[in-house]
């Protein structure tokens, strides 16, 4: 069970979103299934879709907060029961996004697409990235490539000559500064906040309600000489710390990346803790590279699905991969 499929992640979310004109709710998610709901809407202003989906996720209409890690079999259900359960419910096409490529979920999926004529599509590919941090602190930093090691952890040397260093957790009482620190450094530097309005109180309000199922918020600020030069949205959940987001002063100091940096403070704070076995960075990049590629010890392929029942809709999306094909093919006589 990952900390997407938490009630307190469930319920804030439809909390937030599930007022949104169209969406229909349909089932709870329990232990490591997770929820769903039907987006109803009109597409091209014409044709009505009925999209069943994953509650904490939504294809095509709305953006929020990013989750991971779904299922729709739970080890305590009957898989076969949990897939055919979707024949019970009345949609056009389905999407199920951010589901391990290798799991029994995504197989079972095709095969019940197969015996009942449904489309079977590939609509989202990511890897997902985290640290083993049941060994040695010391033998993951021997393991790192020189330059890695450097940023990680060897600069905390220059770091210190800066000024007093200094980690705050800003959970409970600075929340909100947390926040807003978080925007800013995002607004610097990639020309937007990270979360509008409307996902800040998501955020505050799933972490209050994580809390009662075992869920340890750390809202990370580091600092220098008093001065916050990056933050962390980090939740410890059943051994795992799952890294959110994060946010930093860019132009701090031309030798130091300082949320490399920060990143080195809480990864080895998840090895010398024995409750913690894993520090997860989630599927995503880097603006400038794939940082957490040459943090990680290990990592998992991520897809989303999508199921097209209406034999209209499979006759469009057939149409629309031809010519998609026909245009690649094309393009290639030009090189």
């Amino acid at each position: 069970m990952s900390i997407f499929q938490t009630k307190a992640w469930q319920r804030a979310w439809w909390q937030h979103w599930g007022s949104t004109k169209g969406f229909n709710f349909l089932k709870e998610g329990c232990f490591q299934a997770t929820g769903l709901y039907v987006d109803r809407f009109l597409w091209l202003r014409v044709l009505p879709i009925r999209c069943l989906q994953f509650v904490g996720t939504n294809y095509r209409r709305i953006s929020t907060p990013r989750s991971e890690y779904h299922s729709l079999i739970s080890s305590e259900c009957d898989s076969a029961g949990s897939i055919n359960e979707l024949l019970e419910f009345s949609w056009s096409e389905a999407v199920f996004r951010d589901m391990f490529a290798n799991s029994l979920d995504v197989s079972a999926l095709e095969l019940l697409a197969d015996r009942e004529g449904w489309l079977f599509r590939i609509v989202g590919e990511d890897t997902t990235f985290w640290v083993d941090t049941t060994g040695g602190w010391e033998g993951y930093l021997l393991s790192l490539g020189s330059n890695t090691r450097l940023r990680l952890f060897n600069r905390r040397k220059v770091l210190e000559q800066v000024g007093d260093i200094e980690l705050a957790n800003a959970w409970p009482k600075e929340a909100s500064v947390f926040f807003q620190l978080l925007n800013e450094f995002h607004a610097k530097r990639w020309g937007r906040p990270c979360f509008n309005e409307r996902s800040v109180a998501f955020h505050q309000d799933f972490l209050s309600a994580v809390t009662s199922e075992g869920g340890e918020p750390q809202l990370s600020i580091l600092s220098c000489s008093g001065r916050p030069i990056s933050v962390l949205y980090n939740i410890a959940f059943k051994g795992c710390v799952y890294n959110i987001q994060a946010g930093f002063e860019q132009n701090f100091h031309k030798k130091l990346s300082v949320g490399t940096l920060h990143l080195g403070y809480c990864i080895e704070d998840a090895f010398q803790r024995s409750d913690i076995h894993k520090f997860d960075f989630l599927a995503g990049g880097g603006k400038n590279e794939n940082y957490k590629e040459r943090l990680a010890t290990g990592s998992q392929s991520l897809v989303s699905v999508m199921l097209v029942r209406s034999k209209l809709f499979q006759l469009l999306y057939r149409l629309k991969s031809y010519g998609n094909a026909i245009a690649v093919s094309d393009e290639g006589l030009y090189k």
